[in-house]
């Protein structure tokens, strides 16, 4: 199947497109963010909400292997909905996410109330990522423009990516999702380590959105931070064609290769 994932019920098949760039037989951090918030997306509310907060924490490394999920609704509210998703692989949970959504509602703020402008160029005047991690299996299903930096150079970098593979199949790629896949490449974006003389593989991401974005671009504009004791933090700023509209954090695990 060309798309990253299958579901039938609460059972998901996993493509080898899932793959990321620390080991063949590891899913992209992006994969099971976009599945986690599709699977939350699903869930009813008693009111329009909109999605504004994604966390995961990433308690083993997610298989390319099949998946089931789980989902439950931990406060159900009129202005609010907190929601967990769980991923287990064999029965043991891979990943434990939460999802805040609140109230949709159209206000009338001051007209001074609007999103940061971007600060970079558009991803028409980028340049494409290089191989070999452009031929890393779930980056071929993205389009990435690189704006300033690029895709594991050293220091901060903006990038702009653009998902062109189906996520689950016959579902649509919803913009909460674009945000989510685009965010987990805070640690890619913004390196401060040689790739290949260090792992910096990121436990847990966590994503709030003030809107949905537009667009199929979304920019991530990121820095990193490393502590001297195995420890860093990896964040930056997600915007689109009308301005900044999130955030994205990773807290990372630093290792000598």
């Amino acid at each position: 199947m060309d798309a990253i994932y299958r579901v039938d019920g609460n059972r998901v098949e996993t493509s080898p497109n899932s793959a990321g760039p620390w080991d063949v037989s590891m899913q992209h951090g992006s994969a099971p963010a976009a599945l986690v918030t599709w699977a939350a997306e699903a869930i009813p509310t008693v009111v329009p909400m909109q999605i504004v907060r994604v966390t995961l924490d990433l308690m083993r490394p997610v298989p390319v292997a099949p998946l089931t999920y789980e989902t439950e609704v931990l406060r159900e509210g009129r202005k609010i909905q907190l929601c967990a998703v769980r991923l287990l692989a064999n029965g043991v949970v891979v990943v434990r996410a939460t999802v805040l959504k609140v109230r949709a509602d159209s206000l009338p703020l001051p007209p001074e109330i609007a999103d940061a402008a971007i600060d970079v160029p558009p991803p028409d005047q980028g340049t494409p990522m290089e191989p070999p991690f452009s031929q890393n299996p779930f980056v071929t299903g993205l389009s990435v423009s690189a704006v300033r930096g690029g895709f594991l150079k050293l220091g901060p970098g903006a990038i702009w990516y653009r998902i062109d593979r189906p996520i689950v199949e016959n579902a649509a790629i919803t913009q909460m999702i674009r945000a989510v896949v685009a965010a987990d490449f805070c640690n890619g974006t913004s390196s401060m380590l040689d790739f290949h003389k260090w792992t910096f593989l990121n436990a847990d991401l966590t994503v709030s959105l003030t809107r949905a974005p537009v667009g199929d671009w979304i920019l991530l504009n990121a820095e990193t931070w490393i502590g001297s004791d195995g420890a860093g933090i990896a964040a930056g700023r997600l915007g689109d064609s009308v301005g900044y509209f999130g955030r994205a954090v990773q807290s990372l695990v630093i290792e000598k290769r």
